[in-house]
């Protein structure tokens, strides 16, 4: 490690300001501090001195993220398995899994990372570590079938209409991961449909189709047919984008964001409250072989409901910021992307749209909750 800062020492004042290659500082800068954590400290004003700083936030989901991911590579592989009749041991499964799943992760942080270092080097600034997890969560979210070219335009979207037009990191409207998704889902439909996810390998006779669409449970729940059993969807042994399968894995991540306090708690719970509770009253009016008789609970673990609540409406730049009015956003989430799911046959998954619709409003409950914070400490004030 030491070799390592001697050799960055050494080259620093290249990029430096009047170094031949200073027009690349804010790349280099950005790489000094990804190996190393910054030295620099503040000198006057107000401040806060805290050992959380955006690489350790972004680090911590990254973690967080990853018994998800892992599981997803091992599901891929999995389902192939199931689709194909061939018998593969676990190493064989996740080594197919991660083949797959590995490109897309990579054409995410290159085309995503390009553009951050594009962007801060016209503007001069530094390159923040917010893509770090918008890259890992875009993968995540995808179909693994997804071209590879349709992948780069959604992420290119997201990265520049989604965040850089609004100023970068911090100042975005709507969670970038999920905007990619949307970019897909309505330029692509036939792709991100919801409703049908590649296995992959489907011998056929003596030729092979290169993909088998099998359908997800919320497909099935839509047309009317027998849903997997609970505990396999809690578990993730169905079809799904890769991340979102297992209810379990991710509330595995979501215990550490809990516990270290990089997610807010009262969002994951209100979201999963909203959804059941919306669950519950659509049970009780429905008819018994309808969609809305779904048992409520199947919702948390059906499509990306949990992946959501856990790792998308928690995100701090687009989520409420006061205390009530978490409770206020993640309860309308999780409401809505039952209702979207139980009320619309053209789009039976529900959470990305739920979660950009709060996004949008999401400043307006926090100014709703304010004033009303103000008002009632008028009428306690005592005028003299």
């Amino acid at each position: 490690m030491k070799a390592l800062r001697k050799l960055v020492d050494n080259i620093k004042p290249t990029f430096s300001k009047g170094g031949k290659l200073s027009f690349l500082h804010s790349s280099f800068d950005a790489f000094e501090t990804f190996l190393f954590v910054p030295d620099k400290v503040t000198f006057k004003g107000t401040h806060v001195r805290d050992s959380i700083d955006l690489k350790r936030t972004m680090t911590m989901v990254i973690t967080a993220l990853m018994p998800a991911l892992l599981f997803g590579m091992w599901n891929v592989g999995y389902q192939h398995s199931i689709a194909t009749g061939v018998q593969m041991d676990f190493i064989e499964i996740f080594t197919y899994g991660f083949i797959k799943v590995l490109p897309l992760i990579i054409v995410s942080y290159g085309v995503g990372l390009g553009i951050e270092f594009a962007a801060a080097q016209i503007r001069g600034h530094e390159v923040n570590e917010g893509y770090l997890v918008t890259g890992m969560l875009i993968p995540l979210i995808m179909p693994v079938d997804l071209p590879l070219w349709m992948l780069a335009l959604s992420v290119a979207f997201a990265v520049i209409v989604g965040k850089e037009v609004f100023g970068g990191t911090g100042m975005n409207i709507w969670n970038p991961a999920l905007l990619a998704r949307a970019f897909a889902f309505f330029a692509y439909p036939s792709y991100m449909s919801g409703d049908k996810v590649w296995v992959s390998g489907l011998t056929k006779g003596e030729g092979i189709i290169d993909g088998f669409s099998g359908a997800t449970p919320l497909a099935n729940a839509q047309a009317g047919l027998e849903v997997p059993d609970f505990w396999d969807m809690f578990f993730g042994f169905i079809p799904g984008s890769v991340g979102e399968t297992s209810a379990f894995a991710i509330l595995l991540g979501a215990a550490l964001l809990i516990y270290t306090g990089i997610g807010s708690w009262k969002i994951m719970f209100s979201v999963f409250a909203g959804g059941l509770l919306t669950g519950l009253l659509l049970n009780g009016v429905a008819p018994a072989d309808s969609y809305l008789a779904l048992p409520a609970w199947n919702h948390l673990v059906m499509g990306g409901f949990a992946f959501g609540a856990v790792f998308m409406a928690t995100d701090p730049v687009t989520a409420s910021q006061t205390e009530r009015g978490k409770w206020i956003y993640g309860f309308l989430i999780g409401v809505i992307a039952v209702i979207i799911r139980v009320f619309n046959p053209g789009y039976p998954e529900g959470m990305m749209l739920s979660i950009l619709l709060l996004n949008t409003f999401a400043p307006l409950i926090d100014h709703v909750v304010v004033q009303s914070n103000i008002k009632k400490r008028l009428k306690r004030a005592v005028i003299k």
